[in-house]
């Protein structure tokens, strides 16, 4: 039986790192990612992929699909075609699951600049810490507007925008400074991705600014834009003339358009309210605790960090008596010690560092301890939370505590009434409050059945898990070599398994894992910011779930402040009930107004009445109403909902065509490992290789607990070193002889008749380098002896059928190829500039309309003038007195003065602009230069035999 030889194994490498279409490209980068993905994340990730010119894109998938998922995939498609200046801005809260998501999912490396890190940075002599050719920088908004000029240095080769919204006010000359210094400090980026759920919140002039923060030449001026689509709403002509212009710019696809096209169907959520009544210890605690951290003058609080040791201590306190006990215990061990109290007094809680940027932190040295006369003073809160701690430590009982008992009993009989498993999560912002919990799980009939999930995992329980995991698991491709994301992996799958029920997990512990096959959840902790309580429902609610989830939450009866925070989150922001992501419509709306965790530590701070305490959630009640009213619903649904394409048909071909080319990627693949490794045992989907067994998707990969064999980011596996070693071998002229007989029945059918029949093969590499990218072509050509010139099809299917090398020296004319070769280089660069002509004209078209947009805009001030010009002759016509005619006639004259200025300054500008338009104009069309080289790869004879025959 023949097999591949060399030639044919260089074929299969080049083809496998091919660029020749942009889908087939993202599809490559789909099938070597850890996670199944859907069409509408390849479609979104194509558009914004889709022409080098354009300065970027709004990704704005409705809540829920998966949009961390199609940035990923634009990110690592930048990184393979090495562009690595990569930074993504995100809320402080989403930095560490971006980064976990990028390194689990897609194997890419990042690094999260803060204050802190951009201090070790420095140490280890980077003079920019955001200078990292080999990660991927990831930074919050609030880090990246302080840091403007240093961000600004870099060229950066991609800028993502996570909850872009946060930047669409800065168009408005007394919006968001922040906003408008993230947007100066990225103005030199190549390539802008912006995603959100809700681009556009109170009107349209949102867009406007979102679109500025992609291209400044996209419309023309807030002015302009506002003449032509604010104050025409309600023309239907103005209205499809902005769905037309902007649908270059944003992608936006509906969660019914995915279910009707059938990759996601999204279940439900239901809510449960368990109360609970704190004894009268703990209710004396918390009150005593609450009463101290409102001194306006605490001694023992670092001025520095006062608001983040606040709040910290406040959300502590709210978990449980335990967690409060130790923490206090280190805080007075730390201040007899001469050490004021910071956020390192915090550790606890594993997310204090993401509060940093949200509550303020100065960079300096430590603050020294209190003057002398104020030490009294600080002896005093020593005393008085030393007196706490006893208190503290003296509680051995919880009423929290036992009403979780209660309701997760009554969790669970729902969800199994759902018909989902009897298993639940229960989210707690504090380690030792996650400690308590499993002691009083295990003592009340959970003994052996819970799983505890944090950032560090040292117990020795995990330890013991995540070790048979590793043995459960060696030698496959679950194995990732990150020890944080492999714990993860082991302590999820035993959650997963009949061996536990309840899985217990501080908020870092949860970011970035999927837990859909779990479908109840309960927040023992509630946090304040609402964007946090949707991402911790959304690690059970989300697609993939099959069943309706439950969600738990406690209201304390003896505290009016927590009430009205459940009575926000649940009667106002509808976080705990409906269909998934409902509430991100409004989370996205109030988000930038009302910075309402910051706004509710303020009222627990300051507040000391219950009708304090009333009155201002009243208000910020009120404040969140106003937000939500003014929304421009009909705007929204009109511009972003209808684009004129059938969608979900669209969605389809997507799946369709994605699938066609991994089928031929992974037979590609096969057939590689089969040329490459000869003791390979390879099979229709898979392969055996010195004992392993190697599958070429992620959901194989997981079910077999097999190696993942596939052309990943990070080149350093098996796959990339078979191509490497394949490309690298010097190929001589040589004579193959193929074998029909050794294909599969009815495969390349059309080479039948080639059976018997010889000729000339060359393969070449064609390569076309236009704006900044490059496109890779493989060019078979193929001629019989007879002068039959075989279709690249056929000619590219030879080189799929099985052959040996004929020992015979042989002597090749490669002359007969010179005109094969110049038709295919011909056909296929009148097929590129034909896509160049049609990025071209996308951005000439945009740039026509921008400078119509700064003419209109300019004419719009003479047309205001000569308007106020009329009506001011109308008003003189009617004075009586001639010295009020007089005085009326020179007012005359200023405005026409003013007229003729603002005329001479329009014809002026408007040859401005035209400069600007031409010298913009040359700058596209230098891109686009096309630059064609092509390179031999082999070239040999042919012959097609068929074994069977001559057997018959």
């Amino acid at each position: 039986m023949s097999v591949f030889t060399p030639y044919q194994s260089a074929y299969f490498a080049y083809w496998l790192t091919q660029t020749d279409r942009l889908e087939n490209q993202v599809s490559r980068t789909m099938a070597a990612a850890r996670v199944d993905l859907n069409p509408h994340q390849i479609a979104a990730a194509c558009f914004a992929l889709k022409s080098p010119l354009a300065k970027g894109v709004l990704l704005a998938d409705e809540v829920g699909l998966g949009k961390t998922i199609e940035a990923s995939l634009v990110i690592a498609q930048k990184w393979a075609e090495c562009k690595r200046r990569i930074l993504l801005v995100t809320p402080a809260s989403l930095r560490k699951q971006w980064s976990q998501e990028l390194v689990d999912k897609f194997e890419l490396p990042s690094i999260i600049i803060d204050s802190k890190v951009a201090r070790e940075q420095r140490q280890l002599g980077r003079v920019n810490p955001f200078d990292q050719p080999d990660h991927i920088v990831i930074c919050s908004y609030e880090y990246v507007a302080a840091q403007r000029d240093r961000v600004g240095l870099i060229d950066w080769h991609l800028v993502v925008f996570d909850e872009a919204h946060k930047l669409r006010n800065i168009y408005n000359p007394k919006g968001n400074k922040r906003a408008k210094d993230v947007v100066r400090a990225t103005a030199r980026a190549e390539s802008r991705v912006l995603l959100s759920a809700t681009p556009i919140q109170n009107n349209l002039m949102e867009l406007y600014g979102l679109a500025s923060v992609i291209d400044p030449h996209y419309f023309g001026d807030a002015k302009s834009f506002r003449s032509l689509y604010v104050n025409r709403q309600k023309s239907g002509d103005a209205l499809d003339d902005l769905k037309q212009r902007i649908e270059p710019l944003c992608h936006r696809t509906l969660r019914k358009q995915v279910q009707q096209e059938g990759g996601i169907n999204f279940t439900n959520r239901y809510a449960i309210t368990q109360d609970f009544t704190p004894n009268e210890a703990e209710w004396e605690l918390y009150q005593k605790v609450s009463s101290y951290l409102q001194r306006p003058d605490l001694q023992a609080i670092s001025q520095q960090a006062r608001h983040l040791v606040s709040i910290g201590l406040r959300k502590i306190l709210a978990s449980s008596s335990f967690a409060i006990a130790e923490t206090l215990k280190g805080m007075v061990e730390r201040l007899r010690d001469q050490q004021l109290l910071t956020e390192d007094s915090l550790g606890d809680l594993e997310e204090a560092d993401d509060w940093l940027d949200q509550f303020g932190q100065v960079d300096g040295d430590p603050e020294p301890p209190p003057e002398q006369g104020k030490q009294a003073r600080l002896a005093e809160e020593i005393a008085l939370l030393s007196e706490y701690q006893q208190l503290a430590a003296s509680i051995t009982d919880n009423a929290k505590g036992d009403a979780l008992l209660v309701v997760l009993q009554r969790a669970l009989q729902m969800t199994e009434n759902l018909g989902g498993q009897r298993k639940a999560v229960i989210f707690t912002e504090s380690c030792r409050t996650q400690q308590y919990l499993d002691r009083h799980l295990q003592a009340h009939g959970y003994a052996g059945r819970t799983v505890l999930l944090n950032g560090s995992n040292s117990d020795s329980s995990s330890k013991q898990t995540y070790q048979a995991w590793l043995q459960r698991h060696a030698g496959s491709g679950r194995i990732s070599g990150s020890r944080p994301a492999d714990m993860k992996a082991a302590l999820v799958e035993h959650f997963k398994s009949d061996q536990a029920d309840i899985l217990i997990s501080t908020e870092a512990g949860g970011e970035g894992i999927n837990l859909q096959f779990c479908s109840v959840l309960i927040n023992y902790d509630l946090p304040w910011n609402p964007q946090k309580v949707e991402q911790r429902i959304g690690r059970v609610h989300r697609y993939g779930q099959k069943h309706d989830v439950v969600v738990v939450n406690f209201v304390n009866r003896k505290n009016p402040a927590d009430q009205r925070v459940f009575q926000l989150l649940n009667d106002k922001l509808k976080l705990f009930e409906g269909v998934f992501g409902a509430s991100d419509e409004i989370l996205g709306a109030i988000a930038d107004d009302i910075d309402i965790e910051r706004r509710i530590y303020d009222i627990y701070q300051h507040c000391r009445t219950d009708a304090e305490i009333e009155a201002h959630f009243d208000q910020l009640q009120s404040d969140m109403e106003a937000i939500l009213q003014v929304r421009e619903e009909h705007a929204r649904q009109t511009l972003l909902s209808h684009f004129d394409r059938d969608v979900v048909a669209a969605l389809k071909n997507t799946r369709d065509s994605s699938q066609d080319f991994l089928s031929s990627h992974e037979q590609v693949l096969l057939d590689l490992a089969r040329a490459e490794l000869p003791g390979a045992q390879v099979e229709r989907n898979h392969f055996v290789y010195q004992g392993q067994r190697f599958d070429l998707s992620w959901p194989l990969v997981q079910a077999n607990d097999s190696e993942f064999f596939r052309l990943q980011t990070t080149e350093h596996y098996l796959a990339w070193e078979l191509v490497k070693r394949a490309k690298a071998r010097p190929l001589l002229d040589a004579h193959l002889v193929f074998d029909y007989a050794d294909l599969q029945a009815g495969q390349f059918a059309a080479l039948r008749p080639l059976i018997g029949h010889s000729g000339l093969l060359q393969l070449v590499q064609l390569t076309f380098t236009f704006a900044n990218t490059q496109r890779r072509h493989l060019l078979a050509l193929a001629v019989s002896d007879n002068g039959e010139v075989l279709s690249r099809e056929n000619a590219e299917h030879l080189l799929c059928v099985p052959a040996r090398i004929d020992s015979a020296p042989v002597q090749l004319d490669t002359r007969v190829f010179q005109p094969l070769l110049e038709e295919a280089v011909a056909e296929q660069q009148a097929l590129t500039e034909q896509q160049l002509a049609t990025y071209f004209e996308q951005e000439t078209t945009k740039l026509e309309r921008w400078a119509e947009d700064r003419r209109q805009a300019l004419s719009l001030r003479v047309q205001e003038l000569d308007e106020e010009i009329r009506a001011y002759k109308k008003q003189a016509r009617q004075l009586a007195s001639t010295a009020e005619k007089v005085q009326a006639k020179k007012g005359l004259r200023s405005l026409e003065r003013q007229r003729d200025d603002a005329l001479t300054e329009y014809h002026e500008a408007r040859k401005q602009i035209e400069q600007q338009e031409d010298a913009l104009l040359d700058e596209i069309s230098g891109k686009l230069e096309l630059d064609t080289q092509t390179t031999t790869l082999f070239s040999i004879r042919w012959t097609l035999t068929d074994h069977s025959q001559v057997s018959a």
